[in-house]
């Protein structure tokens, strides 16, 4: 046995135990006569006194992040430590061994409040997982998967695993592909979300399915998405509706997140806001609703207006209280961040209201006193705020304002602290124009559209929404999810509309397609993301630091060196030829 106790578990009540720990050495003091050691494991630290003139010769050779066995007595401090659980006592050591050695000079030092390359984080992420904040996520995440299992199982939904090797699928981002050795020429795609097979489930009699789902999609990375892979909490019920799907979710988020955390959490029913709403108030489908700021709509406004930039432009405003006591620098910094490439724009225009009431600054001296008063009193605007304007095509300024609003929360502190908002966006468009100019799927493919077949052969197809809906929390999409496509007529319809022909799904959904025709139950059905649901209760501000061996921004794993050049036998064996390679 090499440990009788944890590390973190020892207090005033273990005084003149004998016990045996083991751990690491995160500090080691030599003060001449008497040699102390900070002993680190998963549960906390634990402080080993060397008196020994025996076991001080040992212990000099002990390099910091070397594995040790310690054998002791637990005495009462002198000098107590009230920063640690472990604080009132010390361990005596009576016998000391080495489990691991350790080099001399470590890639950088764990548990530092120094700042380390991520990149040579991820490359000895072994060490970079014993820093104690990125190890509890780790151990967060744990608890988190176990609590949502629990939780599905209290509502009566059945575990079922899905198949990793699949079928290439159109669902918004490229395959990863996996070549056949028993089937030259062919491959297997990884499954960029369960969703066939959950409907597959459906069909099957399953009442309620769920899994911690494995996802892969080879997409750039960000801030808040991993590259390459993801896990999902993926369920579907049968015989279901939208609010029903609602209903789990508002069960389970809300109480997963009310056990890990001490901040205000929005209980259920969550708002609900349409899409179209969405972007006109917030200039994004996954609003921060912490943020008190709004989009308004000023076109009409100023259709007359003799300011250049504004006319025949699609105007949008953002009114900010309070925001006439910010100086000119203010404002001549937002409209710097305003025409970066990240956002777009090509000017932003501003005004402050002072205390008189009277219109000053930036482009005050094109507000008419007629237009003054109207957004006095249609839109908001009161003594001591400002108004910021953004001039441009309909679509890119929504995006633009939706940008600096978010920008404008964060540098005046408008966001709500401690607290997570959530609401769902609804009533998404069913399809959208590609960049091509050709009509394509908005969300999700297998989505039931809004107005069933008859929307399909009578509407436009840009103006059918459809039975989709997100979950949006703190300004991040949460979870997504949709009632299915259950008929097949009306699945052949909508892939006609997006370019496909019958056979075409015959060919690539042909499981479903088959399916269909025995009996198909209405079914609906989401997915809420768990890195990103750790994320956000651990608020991680990269949602690398919740996820054990992640990759780089690069889709690259520094640790196991992935991706890599294989063999040419391995290439050989699965049928494939390289011709060429690309340079970074």
């Amino acid at each position: 046995m090499y440990r009788t106790k944890n590390c973190g578990e020892l207090n005033i009540k273990n005084v003149n135990e004998i016990v045996e720990l083991a751990g690491w050495v995160q500090k080691i003091r030599n003060l001449g006569g008497m040699i102390f050691i900070d002993l680190r494991d998963e549960f906390g630290i634990t402080q080993i006194v060397v008196n020994d003139e025996n076991l001080q010769n040992q212990a000099k050779e002990f390099k910091q992040e070397a594995c040790i066995h310690v054998k002791g007595k637990v005495v009462e401090r002198t000098n107590k430590n009230n920063n640690i659980p472990t604080g009132e006592i010390e361990i005596i050591a009576e016998e000391l061994e080495i489990l691991g050695k350790c080099k001399n000079v470590l890639p950088f030092e764990v548990n530092t409040e120094q700042e380390v390359r991520e990149d040579l984080r991820l490359e000895y992420r072994f060490l970079d997982l014993r820093n104690t904040n990125l190890h509890n996520n780790i151990l967060l995440r744990s608890k988190i998967l176990k609590t949502l299992r629990d939780k599905m199982d209290e509502l009566n939904f059945t575990e079922v695993q899905t198949p990793i090797l699949a079928n290439s699928s159109p669902e918004g981002a490229r395959d990863y592909l996996v070549p056949s050795r028993l089937n030259p020429g062919e491959f297997y795609a990884l499954p960029q979300a369960p969703q066939q097979f959950k409907q597959l489930l459906m069909v099957s009699g399953f009442n309620k399915y769920y899994q911690i789902a494995p996802c892969f999609r080879d997409e750039d990375p960000r801030a808040d998405r991993a590259p390459g892979e993801f896990y999902q909490l993926d369920f579907e019920m049968s015989f279901s509706t939208q609010e029903d799907v609602f209903k789990v979710i508002e069960q389970v988020i809300p109480y997963t997140f009310k056990k890990f955390t001490n901040w205000k959490v929005d209980e259920g029913p969550f708002l609900r806001i349409p899409y179209k709403e969405a972007m006109e108030k917030y200039g994004i489908d996954k609003p921060d609703l912490r943020n008190p700021l709004i989009i308004q709509d000023g076109t009409e406004l100023f259709k007359n207006t003799e300011f250049n930039a504004f006319k025949g432009k699609t105007i949008k405003m953002i009114v900010v209280p309070q925001g006439a006591t910010q100086g000119r620098k203010f404002f001549d910094k937002m409209e710097e961040y305003a025409k970066t490439d990240e956002v777009g724009a090509k000017g932003l225009a501003w005004v402050k209201v002072e205390e008189t009431g009277e219109f000053t600054g930036g482009i005050s001296k094109f507000i008419t006193e007629e237009n003054q008063q109207i957004l006095k009193d249609k839109y908001g605007v009161e003594k001591n705020s400002s108004i910021f304007f953004i001039a441009d095509e309909f679509e890119k300024a929504q995006k633009i304002a939706g940008l600096v609003r978010i920008e404008l929360g964060k540098r005046l502190e408008l966001i709500e602290k401690n607290v997570y908002k959530f609401c769902f966006i609804v009533d998404f468009p069913m399809y959208e124009l590609s960049d091509e100019g050709t009509i394509d799927f908005c969300h999700n493919p297998f989505s039931m559209p809004q107005g069933g077949l008859d929307a399909l052969k009578n509407k436009n197809p840009l103006e059918i929404l459809a039975y989709q809906y997100d979950l949006v929390c703190n300004g991040y999409e949460m979870a997504s999810g949709a009632v299915r496509n259950h008929d097949p007529e009306i699945m052949v319809k909508a892939f006609e509309i997006a370019g496909y022909t019958e056979e075409d799904v015959k060919e690539r959904f042909g499981a479903l397609y088959n399916a269909f025709q025995y009996g198909t139950p209405p079914h609906a059905g989401a997915a809420p993301g768990i890195d990103r649901m750790v994320m956000l209760i651990a608020d991680a501000q990269n949602i690398r630091e919740v996820i054990a061996f992640p990759k780089n921004k690069r889709a690259r794993d520094l640790l196991m060196r992935a991706p890599s050049k294989v063999m040419p036998e391995q290439l050989k064996e699965v049928h494939i030829l390289c011709t060429g390679e690309e340079s970074d």
